[in-house]
């Protein structure tokens, strides 16, 4: 359902098709597998066996001696300690660590690290020279979850890293690579004043985005030091940072041409195969094409964080909250950066509360490093307060959306990390939630409701992008941001909205870094906001030179000439028009080619909200619980294409869904995965998932020409929290440590008698 006001919109708020729907449903698209050169040759990682171990040394020449096997990359390859911070992603990480993720220089972290790689004339002869290379290892402690991590004796993950922001300042190495603390008001102050304190912890596991298409890239090396690199990435100016950075190179001589991308949720908004890909064929001298198995994939590249969640709130006998705390503890896996920060940003923010504080801990652990997912670190830290809000106004005796309504954040509101709100839609979605007729439906037995807030900052930053016109008037638009959820037809939408033309007049395309300006990656929820807002202005830009070659056949000045429905009007005869095809056509006359670029650095992006209703049943001789019902409320500040919101929408509901139930990585005790596929890693599928309903609300960004707020992150904050105080609710019982799986749900509901 979309429930929006377009006012004189003629192309933005339609469902037009996808540019690129045809190609991907019949096969014609080309994906990071699908690239082929002549002379081509295979790359294969050998990888670790050991969770945590020393590297003594490294013996390839038996490999090397194999016939066909044409070179070798270790970390000897690369810069041991690259300086500043990698491109791209939430989850941050520093070059040097980076460097040593991608190939294990002095330990090996985790299992599955990647040690040494081999470029080959076949898949299997590459695969076959891994096993002749000679490892030696020293077996070190592995420490798999975040109480062996933060125990004062814990086995080191790096034998020199102090704790950032420790107070005091930390003297002695530990596992805890930082703290953050932020606080606003008085929080000793604000639970004197409460009636009721409430406080509890959560727990989560660590989960895999799940993306279709496995990592795959195809490297090539020129004799003049160019190198062309095809992958899937969320960011192609990234790739190219790092290889640059990893390898010494100078990133002029990189290009990186983007693939169409079989999912990412971020991620792929880092690097594995691509610095070793560009390493193997500067050695090897031929195009080298490498792409990791599945089972590669769910060992050696970047989860989401697990996480332990304390939360306590106070409030008063009349719903009014008188104070929040919380202390996030996050898995970074190997190397430190999870999103510790960004949890703590969020877990408070849908609340206008006088007095909060958070403090987050950043904590290694011998896992694969962290990457970002889908609004990275917020749906953890949401779990936990909303869970408690929804217990909260079980106490108080006060249905939860009113409760939610009596302390929500409002334009003005201060959030904790500084930022006050601009205009927002959360109350307008609590209302839409409060008339849904979800929320008012009668429950069968062994059900129970939830409902929950979900809330993630958005972020702008820089896009560049161009416009330019064919002789008959057909708009090429060139942007620099993989598109991973329908963004081509949303800047086509954008484009055709800004210059007056049809939508089916305008054709998108993804660029490589040799033809487009530098772009910030698809990720955070910027890409229809801030690449956008670059297509608007390369529009723009083109419309005044439109306007100018008009006023010069006119013989007027530019400022007369007024531009509407793809035209140049003329100022006294108000039948007289040019049409951007008849300017096109008449360019070579007037000036030459007629094109628009535009570029934005945007520091600020408009928040988005949404409001979950999820109904579960739970069966309670086994513990099986499913979802019987799901309602996803989201402002998206104006739907540019409802379609993709919408799926957007159901996206992050299913995933959600999925985060609360199923899935789950399961380490042995020496930190083997061991469920590391799709038949063992339990997504959930279309069967196990109700019709998801979908309620758009339009409360227009004020800081963007159209209204645009991002969409992606915010879905999958909140049905987590839903899920889970619904299942609750179903069985009587209060499980605070998810995925929600039967033999957890069923071990409650025996020990509640």
């Amino acid at each position: 359902m979309n429930e929006q006001q377009t006012g004189a919109m003629r192309y933005v708020g339609t469902r037009p098709p996808r540019p690129d729907g045809a190609d991907k449903v019949s096969g014609r698209a080309l994906f990071g597998a699908d690239v082929s050169l002549p002379g081509m040759v295979w790359g294969a990682v050998l990888r670790s066996p050991h969770a945590h171990a020393r590297i003594l040394g490294i013996d390839a020449g038996a490999a090397l001696r194999m016939p066909g096997v044409l070179a070798v990359v270790t970390a000897e390859d690369f810069l041991a300690s690259p300086e500043g911070e990698a491109a791209g992603g939430e989850a941050q990480v520093s070059l040097a660590d980076l460097s040593r993720n991608v190939l294990a220089r002095e330990k090996v972290l985790y299992h599955g690290h990647a040690v040494a790689a081999v470029a080959a004339t076949t898949q299997r002869l590459a695969r076959a020279a891994l096993d002749a290379i000679r490892v030696e290892y020293q077996p070190l402690g592995a420490v798999l979850d975040l109480d062996s991590a933060m125990a004062p004796d814990a086995s080191l993950v790096h034998e020199e890293m102090l704790t950032q922001g420790a107070e005091p300042a930390a003297t002695q190495p530990s596992n805890i690579a930082s703290r953050m603390a932020m606080q606003k008001g008085d929080v000793e102050q604000g639970f004197a004043e409460a009636e009721v304190v409430l406080e509890r912890t959560y727990s989560c596991s660590m989960v895999h985005q799940g993306y279709i298409e496995p990592h795959a890239c195809l490297a090539t090396a020129n004799a003049d030091g160019q190198v062309d690199l095809w992958c899937c990435t969320q960011g192609q100016f990234a790739v190219r940072a790092n290889v640059a950075a990893l390898l010494g190179m100078d990133e002029a001589d990189v290009r990186v041409i983007p693939t169409e991308i079989g999912g990412g949720f971020g991620g792929k908004t880092t690097v594995y195969l691509e610095p070793v890909a560009v390493a193997l064929a500067r050695k090897c001298g031929r195009p080298v094409k490498m792409q990791m198995s599945r089972e590669e994939v769910f060992r050696a590249t970047g989860p989401a964080s697990a996480t332990r969640v304390w939360v306590k709130i106070g409030a008063r006998r009349d719903g009014t909250l008188t104070a929040m705390d919380a202390r996030l503890e996050y898995e970074a896996g190997a190397f430190k950066g999870s999103p510790a920060i960004p949890g703590a940003m969020t877990v408070f923010a849908s609340y206008d509360v006088a007095h909060q504080r958070v403090e987050a801990f950043d904590v290694v652990v011998n896992k694969p490093k962290v990457a970002a997912y889908r609004a990275p670190g917020a749906p953890q830290a949401i779990l936990a307060s909303e869970c408690l809000i929804n217990e909260l106004a079980t106490e108080l005796g006060i249905d939860p959306l009113e409760l939610r309504l009596r302390n929500a954040a409002d334009e003005g509101t201060c959030t904790i990390y500084g930022a006050p709100f601009q205009a927002i839609g959360l109350r307008e979605c609590l209302r839409r939630a409060q008339a849904h007729p979800h929320y008012s439906a009668p429950l069968a037995p062994n059900q129970g409701r939830g409902v929950a807030i979900g809330f993630w900052f958005n972020v702008g930053l820089q896009s560049s992008a161009s416009v330019n016109l064919t002789e008959n008037g057909k708009v090429l638009l060139e942007e620099g941001n993989p598109d991973i959820g329908g963004s081509r037809a949303s800047l086509a939408l954008m484009a055709a909205e800004t210059l007056g033309v049809p939508y089916e007049n305008v054709r998108p395309a993804v660029m490589d870094t040799a033809s487009i300006g530098y772009s910030d990656l698809t990720g955070g929820s910027r890409t229809t906001y801030a690449t956008g807002y670059a297509v608007i202005e390369a529009c723009r830009d083109l419309i005044g030179k439109l306007v100018a070659r008009a006023a010069q056949i006119w013989e007027v000045e530019p400022a007369r000439i007024n531009w509407r429905d793809g035209a140049a009007w003329h100022p006294e005869k108000g039948g007289e028009k040019l049409g951007i095809g008849e300017l096109a056509r008449l360019g070579e006359r007037t000036g030459g080619p007629l094109s628009g670029q535009g570029a934005v650095n945007l520091q600020g992006a408009a928040p988005g909200f949404a409001v979950n209703i999820a109904d579960v049943e739970v069966d309670p001789e086994t513990g099986r619980s499913r979802v019987t019902r799901f309602t996803a409320i989201q402002d998206a500040g104006r739907a540019i294409h409802p379609d993709f919101v919408e799926g957007q929408m159901q996206g992050g509901a299913a995933q959600g869904i999925g985060w609360a139930l199923n899935e789950a990585f399961c380490f042995d005790r020496n930190g083997v995965l061991e469920n590391p596929g799709f038949l063992d890693y339990r997504m959930p599928v279309a069967s196990d998932l109700p019709m998801i309903d979908t309620v758009i609300v339009e409360v227009p960004h004020p800081g963007h020409p159209l209204g645009v707020r991002g969409v992606g992150e915010t879905p999958i904050c909140a049905p987590m929290a839903a899920v889970v105080t619904a299942l609750n609710a179903a069985a009587g019982i209060r499980l605070t440590e998810v995925p929600l799986t039967p033999s957890r749900v069923l071990e409650a509901i025996l020990a509640r008698g």
